[in-house]
């Protein structure tokens, strides 16, 4: 930054300087890992990383942001970007050098180096979760992001992905994420059968989402409506206000025997068109408003 408080006055404008080639290998997953970083792309994926790095640094933590590239143009259109990069190493770049650096064929004019986010089961599990989503052999970066962030928006306490699914750091991931990334913890790499043991461990209900599941999504929230309303002599299969996992499947095939075995019920959500099956987002996105509904009823 100069005195200004805008970052330096002479962009950088090589887009083969090895700066901006280093920058760029991140979007590459052996960059990623060798390294812990990753980038973040565009004006709400940046503003959201940096407002969890302030939020860190002002609690006496590690930031998570350590550099940040952008266009005279963005910064322009986004000055509080520039408020919220303070004490971070920031670049005024050409929109050539973006380009080179992004993984976007049309750079946002804005990216951010950050470092890895993710946190362990245990710590997860300890903070006496609610409402979890687990991710199981989910392999698109889309998909992955898009469950993330319907998990932000209906207030899960956190996401789980088993070692068999996708980098959440690959770029389309962290875009398809819009933010969501910096807003709640993230499990990588996990085991389903340890992940599903521990969750019992504590009190925690499994609900598998099945196309073919013999518990119907709507039924069950009926149930659950009836007993509030009825009083505790109302029985229902399961309590959704109560603490619980929902595991996702892969997009294709859906969760494997192994997986779909390890929970209480095999839930599915109704379809009442003649749409064949729901997508992964959208079936993650019903689920998890069904139990954010109940647990905040």
């Amino acid at each position: 930054m100069n005195e200004t408080g805008r970052p330096q006055d002479f962009p950088l404008s090589n887009p083969r300087a090895d700066r901006v080639r280093k920058v760029a290998q991140l979007a590459g997953r052996p960059a990623r890992l060798k390294r812990s970083e990753f980038l973040a792309e565009g004006p709400q994926a940046v503003r959201e990383a940096l407002t969890l790095h302030q939020k860190r640094i002002a609690a006496g933590e590690p930031g998570v942001v350590y550099e940040v590239y952008a266009s005279e143009a963005c910064l322009d259109r986004h000055p509080d970007l520039e408020a919220l990069a303070e004490g971070i190493d920031a670049y005024l770049t050409t929109d050539e050098v973006l380009a080179a650096m992004a993984d976007t064929v049309t750079p946002q004019g804005i990216l951010a180096v950050c470092g890895f986010l993710d946190v362990s089961l245990e710590q997860v599990l300890d903070a006496g979760p609610r409402l979890l989503a687990v991710l199981c052999q989910v392999r698109d970066p889309g998909n992955a992001g898009t469950v993330l962030r319907a998990a932000d928006a209906a207030g899960a306490d956190a996401v789980i992905l088993t070692s068999s699914s996708v980098d959440i750091y690959n770029p389309k991931a962290v875009r398809s994420t819009a933010g969501s990334l910096f807003h709640l913890p993230v499990v990588l790499g996990a085991d389903i059968a340890e992940v599903a043991a521990a969750c019992r461990a504590r009190g925690i209900g499994i609900l598998a989402a099945d196309g073919d599941g013999d518990v119907n999504l709507d039924t069950l929230q009926d149930e659950n409506a009836a007993r509030r309303i009825a009083g505790p002599g109302v029985e229902s299969l399961f309590a959704l206000e109560g603490p619980t996992a929902w595991l996702f499947g892969n997009e294709a095939q859906g969760l494997a025997e192994d997986e779909l075995a390890l929970a209480d019920h095999r839930v599915a959500v109704p379809v009442y068109g003649a749409a064949e099956s729901l997508n992964l987002g959208t079936a993650a996105t019903v689920c998890l408003y069904a139990s954010a509904r109940s647990q905040k009823a």
